[in-house]
């Protein structure tokens, strides 16, 4: 099978570039052909505001690439990881006109929200779902806090949603979990063509000991993944237990003065892969203190890989990885105090520790390894290729 994969990269590389690079690894190990197309956020700069605002409706540049590329080569499906902002949905109109079927995976919300996050001010927001016109998301400036560019991605939405665009161009949508597939749908897209595949971890990373002593949050250091709330929580634990913390973000500053003040929380900046899942493997717990809906939650499936339960918020997609009390445990996002409890309950109860290690290494197993993640994969492209979705 041979697929072009699209994908618009980002000027700082996160969790989606990952997953994206994982199952294009993960096709080209099975005997698959992958061609990558990919356009990069440091050319923004080149492009002024009216010139960017039409690219993200319409890249007519992406459009001429991408059907080239189709007549150059037999493809089996283009499958669209990220469009926004510089390709655009024009590629699903350069593959419809050689034939090829399209497959598009959404890692966020970006059809129905224009900061993609369903998240504004702290909360979660859902103000634009069912709204023609996101207009909320241009009043607020949701994206990039900035009503220009706010209006630009709106328009993006409006302009393809009034085309049909979702619904007549793209053969099949990719959710990552049943709660993204039931916001997205609530968003205006097509439940029928919107089929449910998780993240996975390639290679297994091998189940670690669990003896470092210690909590581990790993991620960006932002509002949206609640760190304010992990902050909070550490400081009125009524036990001292060490906070390793991993990862960058706009809330670096608070995180680096909050370690200064308190002796248990220690903060490690950015770390290889490598070095993130030796400590998972090392860590009591890991906690995922999210504020909005997460779409999956990858950081989650690899503290399972690595054999360690998590302590997460239940909110939006994270709900639906972990067994309560078997896998790990939950508290009501942004709730600080209940934070504290779950954690004062884990340290107080180590005999449900080894229990929750294995249940949480096997959920690994059952779910997220490689091989089930490409069967789910492959069965998708299948149907696609076999028109038993619906045709176009």
């Amino acid at each position: 099978m041979r697929i072009l994969s699209i994908h618009n990269q980002y000027q700082i590389r996160g969790g989606e570039d990952e997953s994206r690079e994982l199952e294009e690894r993960l096709l080209r190990d099975h005997g698959h052909i992958v061609d990558v197309y990919e356009e990069t956020n440091h050319d923004i700069q080149n492009y002024s505001s009216l010139h960017l605002t039409l690219k993200t409706i319409w890249s007519q540049q992406s459009y001429d690439v991408v059907r080239q590329q189709l007549r150059q080569h037999r493809y089996d499906l283009i499958h669209v990881q990220n469009f926004f902002p510089l390709i655009s949905p024009s590629v699903y109109y350069a593959a419809q006109a050689e034939g090829v079927p399209v497959v598009q995976t959404l890692r966020n919300y970006r059809l129905v929200c224009p900061n993609a996050l369903f998240f504004r001010d702290g909360k979660v927001c859902e103000d634009c779902v069912g709204k023609p016109i996101p207009y909320p998301g241009v009043v607020h400036g949701c994206y990039k806090k900035n009503r220009l560019a706010s209006a630009a991605v709106a328009a993006m939405i409006s302009s393809h949603r009034a085309l049909k665009t979702w619904l007549n161009q793209v053969n099949v949508f990719i959710a990552l979990t049943q709660f993204a597939k039931q916001k997205l749908v609530a968003g205006g897209l097509p439940a029928e063509k919107i089929l449910v595949k998780p993240n996975f971890i390639y290679p297994d990373p091998g189940v670690g000991s669990g003896q470092g002593n210690f909590a581990l949050y790993v991620g960006r250091l932002s509002v949206e993944k609640g760190l304010d709330t992990l902050l909070e929580a550490w400081q009125t634990l009524p036990q001292p237990f060490s906070l390793k913390i991993v990862g960058d973000g706009p809330l670096a500053d608070l995180v680096q003065q909050t370690a200064s003040a308190v002796p248990t929380i220690e903060w490690l900046g950015r770390k290889p892969m490598a070095e993130v899942h030796r400590l998972m493997g090392e860590a009591s717990v890991l906690i995922f203190p999210s504020k909005w809906y997460e779409t999956f939650g990858r950081v989650a499936i690899e503290a399972f890989a690595k054999g360690t339960p998590v302590i997460a918020s239940r909110i939006g997609a994270i709900a639906e990885l972990i067994d309560d009390g078997k896998t790990g445990l939950y508290f009501e996002p942004a709730n600080a105090q209940q934070l504290a409890q779950k954690v004062s309950w884990f340290l107080n109860n180590p005999a449900n520790h080894l229990a929750m290690r294995q249940a949480a290494r096997q959920r690994f197993l059952d779910h997220y390894t490689e091989e089930t993640n490409y069967q789910q994969l492959i069965s998708i492209y299948e149907k696609v290729q076999n028109r038993q979705l619906l045709a176009l």
